[in-house]
């Protein structure tokens, strides 16, 4: 009781302190008060909001197998973003004097379908999802690069052709050497020997031979995060469609079809569009079922926090985080160059950026399974994705982030 007292005594003090000032002079002081705790908390998110750092020359490169068998030396990757820049950067420099009609448009594709492939320490994984995608990729959409001049948006658009880039996200294991091993037996063979994957247990009765150089691989020096990874592939494609699929071939890759076909039915006049593959079907199925009660929870509350922290169509969608993920080649410029997130959070800012421009955006429904040997820490990584939507969210608010 004595303590109470012998603490109210200078609360009583201050509240008579305050009661005597005049609200002439008060007001000014909150006002000042909250100017200054506005500017703090202000400084604070810019300090703790992420900044990708830029790619280094050797991440602008790949290597690939070349048609005698051999490794090629590292060659410099195309990419649309740098020349997307330049031309508003030229644009930006006459002060309005000079127009461009299609600010956005970016170069035209050279095959129809990119697929791009985070891959960190995922030499034990990557074989059988390889095989998968090169069967569907070389059946659909075989090895021509034939073009077509008519495009939206003044872009042209390829019928044919597919490529792979294998992002390895600094990995310390042999995934890079397994990739090419992969793209020379697939390459050099006739008959190449099939690896067994998720949705093909047992090995293949025949295995795709496939054109040369069409997988390529790149080396970032450091893991940037699976969103890093995603988003430096994307800097780089030559597709009319872009897919990003994860290493471990959870996804059915087979529904890659699906995607497109949604996709091209959601597109605006421009071409933009972009296809979500979704698990959310599989909610009461047994392989979700069978997770702990932890990792269910932790899901459920996930998607709680999604719908009262993200706009509208992104709230909407009930499976964000699904690593296949489908994008119109003209969606690319309203998305890419604007992204920050590198973690796990990534998939949520681009639906958010797709979002704001006026993409359309479709949820598809596809074959999914449990793969073992998963790098998500259930308990840790669930924290960090709730703390890097609620950065994300605030530097969009407080325009830290921009868009298009």
């Amino acid at each position: 009781m004595d303590t109470l007292l012998s603490l109210s005594t200078p609360l009583q003090a201050s509240l008579r302190i305050v009661q005597g000032v005049s609200p002439v002079v008060l007001l000014p002081g909150l006002v000042l008060l909250s100017i200054v705790l506005a500017v703090v908390l202000y400084l604070a998110l810019a300090f703790v909001a992420p900044i990708p750092r830029p790619p280094r020359p050797s991440e602008k490169t790949y290597v690939t197998i070349l048609p005698d068998g051999t490794r090629s030396e590292s060659k410099q990757l195309p990419c649309w973003i740098d020349t997307w820049r330049a031309r508003k950067e030229a644009v930006a420099r006459t002060n309005g004097a000079q127009t461009d009609p299609y600010p956005n448009r970016i170069e035209d594709p050279e095959v129809f379908l990119s697929v791009v492939v985070p891959a960190y320490n995922e030499e034990e994984r990557l074989g059988g999802m390889l095989e998968e995608a090169v069967d569907f990729l070389q059946a659909h959409y075989g090895d021509s690069h034939s073009r077509e001049v008519a495009g939206p948006e003044g872009c042209g658009t390829a019928t044919k052709g597919w490529e792979i880039l294998i992002v390895s996200d600094g990995s310390t294991d042999n995934t890079v050497g397994v990739a090419l091993d992969f793209a020379r037996e697939h390459q050099l063979s006739q008959h190449p020997i099939p690896v067994p994957g998720p949705w093909t247990p047992k090995k293949l009765a025949h295995s795709a031979h496939i054109p040369h150089g069409s997988i390529r691989v790149i080396g970032l020096e450091e893991n940037r995060g699976k969103g890093g990874a995603v988003t430096h592939g994307m800097r780089h494609v030559r597709g009319q469609y872009i897919v990003f699929a994860d290493a471990d071939g959870a996804s059915r890759f087979s529904d890659l079809g699906k995607l497109i076909e949604a996709c091209k039915g959601v597109e605006d006049k421009q071409g933009r569009g972009v296809a979500i593959g979704s698990r959310a079907h599989l909610v009461g199925s047994e392989a979700v079922v069978k997770r702990s009660k932890l990792r269910n929870f932790l899901m459920h509350s996930f998607h709680l926090l999604l719908r009262l922290m993200t706009p509208r169509a992104t709230a909407s969608i009930k499976d964000t985080q699904c690593g296949f993920k489908l994008f119109s080649r003209p969606s690319l410029p309203y998305i890419i160059p604007y992204m920050h997130s590198e973690g796990w959070i990534f998939d949520v800012e681009m639906l958010m950026l797709a979002e704001t421009a006026g993409i359309g955006m479709v949820e598809v429904a596809i074959g999914w399974k449990e793969v073992m040997g998963s790098k998500l820490n259930v308990v840790w990584d669930s924290l960090g994705m709730a703390w890097g939507l609620a950065v994300l969210r605030a530097a969009w608010m407080c325009r830290i982030y921009r868009t298009c």
